[in-house]
């Protein structure tokens, strides 16, 4: 982890823009859906920038990666909650189709600065044992 600030974080960029994708979305949901389903994939979407945030945080590239597990958690969630809206008829099918697309290149991204955070907790532990 390398930048400055996790704002700096691609993952954390693309999470927070997939966010604000998500509460737009939501908002065309049934009026039956705002305390369910549509909760449901904002406070996963949500979750995604905030463990990234929290993780940048932490001392150890171990604490760091644990967070980094909550975030993609969270993404894999998201995913199945967006393919479940879109079965539902809750989504459009070129936002579902979008939103999905965007939910694996973030997977992609997050799962590399995983491996990057798990190799920074191996030299650590190397270092200090």
């Amino acid at each position: 982890m390398a930048a400055a600030s996790y704002r700096d974080l691609k993952v954390w960029q693309e999470s927070m823009s997939l966010a604000q994708r998500i509460y737009a979305a939501t908002c065309e949901f049934p009026a039956e859906e705002r305390y369910g389903l549509a909760q449901q994939m904002r406070r996963a979407a949500v979750s995604i920038p905030s463990n990234i945030a929290e993780g940048y945080g932490r001392r150890t590239a171990r604490q760091r990666f644990n967070f980094l597990e909550n975030a993609l958690g969270s993404l894999f969630e998201l995913e199945t909650q967006t393919e479940l809206s879109a079965r539902l008829g809750f989504l459009r099918d070129t936002d579902a189709t979008e939103l999905a697309a965007t939910i694996r290149g973030l997977g992609r991204g997050l799962t590399a600065l995983m491996r990057y955070v798990q190799e920074q907790a191996r030299e650590e532990k190397t270092r200090y044992t």
